[in-house]
C-alpha cells in the first residue's frame, strides 16, 4: 500500500470509526455507569470485532455474506430487533437507579461484542476498506500488516473517547431527571438504529405498472 493510498484509507477510517452508531452509544452508556477500567471491556469487545472482521474481509468471507441476500436479509433482521430489545429495556430501566454493584466483566464484554457484531456498518465499512483500499497485485497478508494495525488503533482511539465522553455526561447530570432523559435519548438511539436497520432489510415492492 503505498503512502497515498494509506492517507486515504486513514481517513475514511477516522471518519468510520467516529461516526456516531450503536458502538458509540454503547461506549457512552458504559462510560456512565461503570468505572472507567471496566467500561473499557466494551472498547475490547469493538477491537475483537474489528480483528475478526478484518481477517474475515481478507478472506472474502464477508463479501459473500453480503453476496447472500437471505442471508443478509435475516442477519439484518436479528441485527434490528436485538437493537430494538436493547432500547425498549434501556428505556424502561432509564428511571431505575443505576445499582451500586455493577456488572460482571463478562457480561459488559459479551454485550458489547455482539452489538459491534451485529452491526450492519461494519460490514459495509470492512467491505468498503477492502474493495477500495486492497491492491490485487500484492499479497493481501503483506497489505494486512499495514491496514490492521492503523484501523485498530484508530478503532480504540475513537472509541476510548466516546467512552470518557459518557464518563463526563455521567458526571455533568447530578440531577436525577436529567439523568434519565440522558439514559432514555440513549436508549432510543438504539430503537432508531433498530428501526432503521429493519426497515432497510425489507425487501423493495416492485413498482406497479
Amino acid at each position: 500500500m503505498s503512502f497515498e493510498a494509506w492517507t486515504i484509507f486513514v481517513v475514511f477510517w477516522v471518519v468510520f470509526v467516529t461516526t456516531p452508531g450503536p458502538n458509540a452509544v454503547n461506549c457512552i452508556s458504559n462510560g456512565m455507569s461503570l468505572h472507567f477500567s471496566k467500561a473499557m471491556l466494551g472498547v475490547l469487545a469493538i477491537l475483537t470485532q474489528a480483528v475478526l472482521f478484518l481477517v474475515l474481509s481478507a478472506l472474502g468471507v464477508t463479501a459473500l455474506i453480503a453476496a447472500s441476500p437471505t442471508g443478509f436479509f435475516v442477519a439484518k433482521l436479528v441485527g434490528a430487533a436485538f437493537l430494538i430489545f436493547l432500547g425498549l429495556r434501556n428505556w424502561r430501566n432509564a428511571s431505575t437507579p443505576t445499582p451500586a454493584v455493577e456488572r460482571p466483566a463478562r457480561h459488559v464484554y459479551l454485550h458489547a461484542l455482539a452489538v459491534a457484531v451485529i452491526n450492519p456498518k461494519s460490514v459495509a465499512g470492512y467491505l468498503a476498506a477492502f474493495s477500495q483500499f486492497v491492491q490485487p497485485d500484492v499479497p493481501i497478508w503483506q497489505q494486512m500488516g499495514v491496514i490492521m494495525p492503523t484501523a485498530l488503533v484508530l478503532t480504540t482511539l475513537s472509541y476510548t473517547g466516546f467512552t470518557l465522553l459518557g464518563m463526563m455526561m455521567g458526571k455533568a447530570a447530578l440531577k436525577a431527571v436529567f439523568n434519565i432523559w440522558i439514559r432514555r435519548g440513549l436508549a432510543l438511539c438504539f430503537i432508531i438504529y433498530g428501526v432503521l436497520l429493519g426497515a432497510s432489510s425489507m425487501p423493495q415492492a416492485e413498482v406497479m405498472r
